[in-house]
């Protein structure tokens, strides 16, 4: 069993900052990758950022220059530090890891169970 336990959403203005964090524990042989995605009301879920293994990293266009994403803080973490936020980022944003859990076998997708990001009115 793999579990993903996302943390750091919340209530924003606009021009601020969030950091999440997504923690993946379990039955873990390896990681290939992971990454965070956004869904807003009535709207396809979309990828947000990616960071590999090798720390190869790739963001929508849509964040880039504003988000940055990291698996340098802790062991099967990671971290979406958004900055300059604006009211199009709210959406439900839910961690991604590639988890392998036995050897010589392919990746399979796990999911958190997402982390509100709201803007203030």
């Amino acid at each position: 069993q793999v579990q993903l336990v996302e943390a750091g959403g919340g209530l924003v203005q606009a021009g601020g900052s969030l950091r999440l964090s997504c923690s993946a524990s379990g039955s873990i042989f390896s990681i290939n990758a992971m990454g965070w995605y956004r869904q807003a009301p009535g709207k396809q879920r979309e990828v947000v950022a990616t960071i590999t293994s090798g720390e190869s990293t790739m963001y929508a266009d849509s964040v880039k220059g504003r988000f940055t994403i990291s698996r340098k803080n802790a062991k099967n973490t990671v971290h979406l530090q958004m900055n300059s936020l604006k009211p199009e980022d709210t959406a439900v944003y839910s961690c991604n890891a590639q988890v392998s859990i036995v050897a010589l076998r392919g990746p399979m997708d796990y999911w958190g169970q997402g982390t509100q990001v709201t803007f203030s009115s």
